[in-house]
């Protein structure tokens, strides 16, 4: 059965029409990949389209998206998508010990792993982490969310963009004053140096395991249908996939990612190119700080059209599409007045709460806990902080979440 025949089963209305353009945006983004590894150095661009292509299909199969997981298991007691997120994260650090392990053999030195999000920690980091779960909680996702969404026709996505990148630069404007009050000074927390990597796997997975029964113990899953779907084409590009396995697929992309190109992150291109219009229009102090010496989503100012993050940016953005498209998921709506200002208004507190903590939940959380970053730990409990308060503070005052 072609994928056609399988979108058909579940939509006849449309489908075809629907896998074919499915098929050609697959077909567009292959090209390009080939297209860019034919030229001088244009094997990092080709796998960066490569590898944000897979993100964003994997993303958008299987609702990989921080907040509406956590809203789950806080509004339903529903602990599969937390769980999908436990299984990226232990898949991830299996990974990249393996990988560490080969590049840097003794990790009690004063080495770090090249490129591996690893970041100061303290208060500013928690502040960080604060703003940017409230702007998921406000905005409606994260960052990597409302760019896989931006796929499916979301209303909100653009406008939470746009403020992300209005949120960049008022971060790069509080830098100064914030890095010498308690970025300057504060530690950067590497596990491994610590306690080997053995030791830091064994750890981060031990503390996974135990989240994982707890949530398995105390809210049980709703029961799954019992009906089977034996047509793989329609279990792949149609139905959603289950969230361990997207989990898994996320860690293994961010192994494979590393490997080969650097740690997974999605805030890169939009501050650089926020830093860069800004500093077109003077918007920017003379020096940030320290800024440029901290590994993590790097904001320099971008030189060429063509970058490795633009490129996976943007083929997370086409893949997600293609996927929607095939799936029937693909529902543009016309933003009204509403989606406007929560996408300004979180954006604002993602691009501030990103820029000032060097990444975002794919980029600080994901990748820095996969490394073995105290950093990503930090980020993470203060996002999901935020989150919880923004959202039943939102319902207290009878807005909606």
């Amino acid at each position: 059965m072609t994928l056609s025949a399988a979108v058909a089963t579940a939509a006849p209305a449309g489908a075809g029409a629907r896998a074919g353009l499915s098929l050609a945006l697959a077909a567009v983004l292959a090209t390009g990949a080939w297209h860019l590894s034919g030229e001088a150095g244009g094997s990092r661009l080709a796998l960066s389209l490569v590898f944000g292509a897979l993100f964003g299909f994997v993303l958008q199969r299987s609702r990989f998206c921080f907040l509406c997981v956590w809203r789950d298991f806080l509004d339903q007691g529903d602990p599969r998508g937390v769980l999908g997120i436990l299984a990226a994260l232990a898949a991830g650090m299996a990974g990249y010990a393996v990988v560490f392990g080969a590049w840097l053999p003794d990790p009690s030195g004063t080495r770090l792993p090249p490129g591996a999000h690893i970041g100061p920690v303290g208060p500013v980091l928690a502040l960080a982490g604060l703003a940017f779960g409230a702007g998921m909680a406000v905005s409606g996702s994260c960052l990597s969310a409302h760019l896989y969404r931006l796929g499916e026709g979301s209303p909100t996505a653009p406008f939470a963009l746009l403020g992300a990148a209005l949120g960049f630069v008022l971060g790069f404007l509080t830098w100064n004053p914030l890095y010498l009050a308690g970025i300057a000074e504060a530690p950067v927390t590497w596990l491994p140096r610590h306690l080997g990597y053995g030791g830091s796997l064994v750890a981060g997975l031990a503390v996974l395991a135990g989240l994982a029964l707890w949530l398995l113990r105390r809210w049980p899953p709703p029961p799954r249908s019992s009906a089977a779907v034996l047509d793989p084409l329609h279990a792949v590009f149609v139905a959603r996939w289950p969230t361990w396995l997207g989990g898994l697929a996320v860690g293994a992309i961010g192994t494979l990612a590393y490997l080969r190109l650097g740690p997974l992150g999605v805030t890169t291109e939009i501050g650089g190119r926020s830093r860069q219009g800004a500093a077109a229009l003077g918007l920017l102090p003379e020096r940030l700080e320290g800024l440029d010496g901290f590994r993590g989503c790097a904001t320099a100012l971008r030189d060429g059209l063509l970058t490795p993050n633009g490129l996976f940016v943007g083929g997370l953005v086409v893949a997600s599409f293609a996927a929607a498209l095939a799936a029937g998921q693909f529902r543009p709506a016309r933003p009204g007045r509403g989606h406007v200002l929560r996408g300004l208004s979180g954006g604002l507190l993602l691009g501030w709460g990103a820029m000032t903590g060097l990444g975002c939940s794919i980029g600080t959380l994901l990748s820095g806990i996969m490394a073995g970053a105290l950093s990503g730990w930090v980020f993470g409990i203060a996002m999901l902080v935020g989150i919880t308060v923004t959202l039943r503070l939102g319902r207290r005052l009878g807005l909606s979440a």
